[in-house]
C-alpha cells in the first residue's frame, strides 16, 4: 500500500467521522426538541390539574416559572447545538473537498502513469518493428 492509498483512507475516515458527528448532533437536537414538546404538554396537564384544587392554583405559578426556566435552558442549549451543527457541517464540507481533491489528483497520477507505460510499450514495439524492417531490407540488399 503506497502513501496515496493511506492518505485516501485517512481522508475517507475523516469524512465518515464528520458524518457520524453530524448524525450525533442531529440526534441531540431531536432529543431537545422532544423535551421542549414534553414540557409544553406537561404545562397543559398541570394547568388542568391546578384548576381542580386550591393548592394547585397557588403552586401553579411557581411551577410555571420553573418550567419556563427549564424551557429557556433547553432553547439556549438548542441554539448552541445548532451552532455546533453549522461548524460540523463546514468541517464536513472541508473534509469532503480535501477527499475529492486527493481522489482527483490520485486518478490523474494513475492516468499519467498508465499513459507513460503505454508510450514505453509502444516505443518498444516501434523499435522491434524498425529492427525487423531494417533486417528485411538488409537481406534484400545483400
Amino acid at each position: 500500500m503506497n502513501r496515496a492509498d493511506t492518505l485516501l483512507r485517512l481522508k475517507r475516515f475523516r469524512v465518515d467521522e464528520m458524518k457520524r458527528r453530524m448524525a450525533s448532533i442531529d440526534a441531540m437536537k431531536a432529543d431537545l426538541e422532544r423535551k421542549l414538546t414534553d414540557l409544553d404538554d406537561n404545562v397543559a396537564r398541570e394547568k388542568q390539574r391546578a384548576g381542580d384544587s386550591d393548592i394547585g392554583r397557588l403552586a401553579f405559578p411557581s411551577f410555571l416559572r420553573s418550567i419556563e426556566a427549564r424551557r429557556e435552558n433547553l432553547r439556549t442549549t438548542l441554539k448552541e447545538i445548532e451552532r455546533e451543527y453549522a461548524a460540523a457541517q463546514q468541517d464536513l464540507t472541508d473534509a469532503f473537498h480535501d477527499l475529492k481533491s486527493l481522489e482527483v489528483a490520485t486518478e490523474q497520477q494513475a492516468k499519467r502513469l498508465s499513459e507513460m507505460q503505454a508510450r514505453r510499450a509502444q516505443a518498444r514495439l516501434d523499435e522491434i518493428a524498425l529492427v525487423r524492417h531494417l533486417r528485411k531490407h538488409a537481406l534484400r540488399s545483400a
